[in-house]
């Protein structure tokens, strides 16, 4: 995988927390990272679908995971997973200390009932 496949090691990520559920005070359950631009957007698990949403309005395909530890990449448009691909610009997931789901204060006690 290289630029040219949506993937572009150079750019960082957005920030610590889903862009779109951040700017209105929403939540999410776990956390992808756009491997071309470094857009952060919340999974499908999440209630808004961010990075879904995200490569529909941009057609960047690729997405890493966020979540510390974790390395996979996976292809919109092929349905691919990729264990493992080509380091990306630090940080590689968001902060240790950020609970999933989160942000902490913003995930409703009923969390698990919404995922359903």
């Amino acid at each position: 995988m290289t630029k040219d496949t949506g993937i572009d090691p150079s750019v960082p990520p957005s920030g610590a927390g889903c862009v779109e559920c951040d700017a209105v005070g929403g939540w999410w359950f776990h956390l992808r990272r756009c491997a071309q631009c470094g857009h952060i957007g919340c999974c499908d698990d999440s209630p808004a679908k961010h990075a879904t949403g995200h490569f529909r309005d941009t057609g960047h395909p690729v997405i890493r995971s966020y979540e510390p530890g974790e390395a996979w990449f996976w292809n919109f448009e092929t349905s691919e997973l990729f264990e493992d691909g080509p380091p990306l610009a630090p940080p590689t997931g968001h902060p240790a200390d950020q609970p999933a789901p989160g942000p902490a204060g913003r995930v409703p006690a009923n969390w698990a009932e919404t995922l359903r």
